[in-house]
């Protein structure tokens, strides 16, 4: 990933001051550039990397940020960097997998305001809005929410309704989404190619809701940790590819692999009840119980259908622990 502070929004695409109702700048004080290694035989590794950079946001005045997830699973060493180019350490306190959010405490003194929480369901289709990265105005795009819908992503992960913006922003990871008000309304999660849905080609981003992060915050103001579900996990990625639910890839080591579910199979049917689209099928499997039920897979393999049984686990027992400090 290319370094933050060499890029810039386009000038005419980024949103202008005076025309806001709150303080842009002050605001985007609060966002942080978020830089993450990863040890190189850690689960995630392959997939996303061993060195990540993103944004983390500000959240309370004890230095607690939120970001996506991904960015901080079995980080090693994290550090948190402002706009004036001061880092201090930073602990990943959790990685929600139902949610996606990460929540990351600074372990020096942050001396910026905490960007105030709006209400995501007060968000409507249509409205403008800012996405931002760390590094200030130049990395602040204005943009317009053109879909809420549910999104399922072949991780096993859904999402009942997530925000999609347009024009897309080049550095979306954690970036912060800005309602009229200058509140917090979404995390950056991802880019996507379909972001009005309806099969309509628009570049875009998938913004996970500020309403989803506030019992994960309330909880860590509560109980000083976050208590994260148990949900069965199979460790395979699949993808929808007309009308069928494809298995396009497998975890090493994970439940599905260890059960023979092999790549091209093609699932037609969870614990005997027939699969619709992803998020039915991973719907289905998570009624079944906690992490560690048993879930029955009716698969088609070159043509023939094929029973297996696949003992889940919970995903948290293949990541690395954060280290502590």
């Amino acid at each position: 990933m290319a370094d933050q502070q060499e890029w810039s929004i386009v000038e005419d695409n980024q949103p202008r001051p005076e025309n806001l109702d709150y303080d842009l700048r002050a605001a985007l004080s609060s966002l942080f550039t978020l830089r993450s290694e990863v040890p190189e035989d850690a689960f995630t590794a392959h997939a996303l990397g061993t060195e990540r950079a993103g944004t983390a946001v500000l959240v309370n005045d004890k230095g607690l940020l939120l970001t996506i997830g991904y960015l901080v699973a079995e980080a090693e060493s994290l550090w948190i960097v402002g706009q004036d180019g001061a880092a201090v350490e930073g602990h990943p306190l959790a990685y929600d997998f139902t949610t996606g959010f990460g929540l990351v405490q600074a372990l020096g003194k942050l001396p910026y305001l905490p960007l105030p929480l709006g209400n995501s369901s007060a968000v409507h289709v249509g409205d403008r809005v800012v996405f931002a990265s760390a590094g200030g105005i130049e990395h602040a795009l204005a943009a317009q929410v053109v879909s809420k819908r549910e999104f399922a992503g072949y991780w096993e992960y859904v999402l009942d309704e997530a925000f999609f913006t347009t024009p897309v922003h080049p550095f979306w990871g954690g970036g912060a989404m800005l309602n009229e008000k200058g509140e917090l309304v979404g995390i950056g999660s991802l880019y996507v190619g379909d972001a009005r849905g309806h099969g309509m080609p628009s570049e875009g981003n998938m913004i996970v809701p500020i309403d989803l992060a506030k019992p994960l915050l309330q909880e860590i103001t509560d109980e000083g940790r976050v208590s994260i579900q148990s949900r069965p996990w199979l460790g395979f990625y699949t993808a929808e590819a007309e009308n069928h639910l494809i298995v396009a890839g497998i975890a090493p080591k994970g439940p599905a692999e260890r059960a023979g579910v092999a790549t091209g199979d093609v699932v037609l049917e969870v614990a005997g009840s027939p699969v619709g689209d992803l998020a039915d099928m991973f719907r289905t499997i998570w009624s079944l119980g906690d992490a560690g039920v048993t879930v029955p897979l009716t698969l088609v393999r070159d043509g023939a259908r094929v029973t297996v049984k696949v003992p889940s686990a919970d995903r948290n027992d293949f990541l690395k622990s954060p280290r502590l400090h």
